[in-house]
């Protein structure tokens, strides 16, 4: 059931509908149940694998926090007999045990998405190296909807009670919705338990502003998606389909992508939190008007937050302080030069923390190298960056708005290059394509016709033209004005339903629903 097909829009019509005739206090049970009957008609057997996801780190997260209980009762009625070391050693030892748990809770959740996502990409890897006689053969395997997403956010709630930043869920059902809420279920965003159970868990009155906003944002989404991404999506597949498309197309591709999946993506955030906010239920932010980013670096703050930090802080910080880097740390101050032991701990997480968000997001190499391509380009980013400083001094254009123009613009061209790699799904061919916009960027190509016959018409150019440049006014005025939608709601009353109104004729006129009106998958559905 896709967010943009007619059966999900009843679902969620109904949904919101019984969430404010329902008792307050019987809210989240309702969306309990809607939760599990959305992924239950996605396919039942996916019920199981976040079922067990649910109880097993429900239940070790329990055991830690007894255990962080039992020590602290321990040293508070044992403290005047306790000497400093004692003290020290005890709490090594419930420590121990605390680390023995989530190491169970760790290897578990995260081996069921290693067997699920990645056994595939195993074989076939083992079989390039045996004869086609030895080949191991390929296993029929479900792959749960969402599970890279409620496992990691599952995980990050388990490390945070291990960590003592949160106390832990006692009521198993109330856990389970915070695993399974359906609008952030596919596609995110990456919550943190502290940040969603407050509003998720409580009691909301209706309120007209809060809904209609809320509404308003939904709709929004669906014009990003349906009407552009949708749209554009016809003329990316046929030129990256083939090989055919090289030069100036593949540098056209490259342009249409970034602009399709940055609708694709947001568009299906914003329908997420614009679900969340109608039920009066705080879902973080993620995304911060990427495509003015200055750099990769501040691109990554604003792209994909969420995940952006959920790695910074589960896996980069932990690496960083871990025993064994401490140690290569201390060894490579003593054997290596000055430069290279102060950047070698952080490069090494760096490096591990992109690997991983490669891997995470498919399993194929062209995401692996897509992850250490961003690495790649940060580092060197990084590494130039006394280089940039002698050149601002000595021209005075930083902050400078044609010289700002130029940065956005570098990295807009920049980080579509670098996703090459996710369109055309094979490395070789992805370096080889991207190699032929240097050799054959002949740009009259671009005006013999040939445009027009890659699936899109005269009139889904101007669909997207004016497409693009609605979403990019709203972008500028978001950038001075913040909350674009108190500009409507502060006008006359019926400025922001007008809006609204318009928003979904132009969903219902111009949208591309498909041959016999089907609904395209979100890109983010197959991470």
């Amino acid at each position: 059931m896709l967010f943009n097909s007619l059966p999900f829009v009843c679902f969620l019509a109904a949904t919101l509908i019984l969430y404010y005739l329902v008792p307050k206090k019987t809210q989240w049970i309702l969306l309990l149940a809607a939760s599990y009957v959305f992924y239950w008609i996605a396919d039942w057997r996916y019920l199981i694998f976040i079922g067990v996801t649910t109880v097993s780190v429900w239940l070790l997260a329990l055991k830690i926090e007894s255990i962080n209980k039992e020590q602290t009762d321990y040293i508070k009625q044992n403290k005047a007999s306790m000497s400093k070391e004692d003290r020290q050693a005890y709490k090594g030892r419930m420590k121990a045990k605390r680390w023995k748990y989530l190491l169970i809770c760790l290897i578990f959740n995260l081996g069921i998405l290693s067997v699920t996502k990645y056994t595939n990409f195993v074989i076939n890897n083992i079989n390039s190296f045996l004869s086609e006689a030895k080949a191991l053969r390929m296993v029929d395997i479900i792959v749960p909807m969402g599970i890279s997403l409620y496992t990691i956010q599952s995980l990050s709630y388990v490390i945070d009670v291990y960590r003592g930043k949160q106390e832990a869920q006692h009521n198993l059902f109330k856990f389970a919705l915070f695993v399974s809420f359906f609008p952030q279920l596919v596609q995110g965003p990456i919550s943190r338990y502290g940040d969603l159970a407050p509003t998720l868990l409580g009691e909301h009155d209706f309120d007209r502003k809060t809904v209609s906003y809320g509404l308003m944002r939904v709709l929004w989404g669906y014009f990003k998606k349906v009407v552009i991404a949708d749209r554009i999506i016809t003329g990316v597949t046929t030129l990256i389909t083939g090989g055919e498309y090289t030069g100036i197309y593949v540098f056209v591709a490259m342009l249409f992508y970034a602009f399709e999946l940055y609708c694709d993506f947001t568009g299906g955030i914003d329908i997420t939190i614009g679900i969340a906010e109608a039920m009066g239920i705080k879902v973080a932010e993620n995304f911060n008007l990427p495509y003015l980013s200055k750099n990769i670096k501040e691109y990554w703050k604003r792209w994909h937050i969420t995940m952006g930090t959920w790695f910074t802080d589960y896996i980069f910080y932990p690496i960083s302080v871990c025993r064994p880097m401490l140690k290569l740390t201390k060894w490579s101050k003593n054997h290596l030069p000055r430069a290279v032991a102060r950047r070698l701990p952080v490069y090494l997480s760096s490096f591990v923390v992109w690997l991983a968000t490669g891997v995470w997001h498919g399993a194929a190499w062209n995401f692996i190298v897509w992850g250490l391509m961003n690495f790649v380009v940060i580092m060197i980013s990084q590494e130039l960056e006394p280089l940039y400083s002698r050149f601002h001094k000595r021209f005075n254009v930083k902050g400078k708005a044609p010289y700002e123009a130029f940065q956005i613009i570098r990295t807009i061209l920049l980080m579509s290059m670098i996703r090459m790699f996710d369109c055309y799904r094979n490395v070789p061919l992805t370096f080889k394509m991207v190699g032929s916009m240097f050799t054959s960027f002949n740009v009259g190509r671009l005006f013999d016709g040939s445009l027009l016959s890659i699936g899109l018409s005269a009139s889904d150019y101007a669909v997207l033209f004016v497409g693009f440049a609605v979403v990019l006014t709203v972008s500028l005025l978001k950038r001075k004005h913040g909350e674009v939608r108190d500009l409507f709601y502060n006008k006359p009353y019926f400025a922001f339903y007008n809006v609204m109104a318009v928003l979904l004729v132009v969903i219902l006129v111009f949208g591309a629903y498909g041959t016999g009106y089907d609904a395209t998958q979100f890109i983010y559905n197959q991470f």
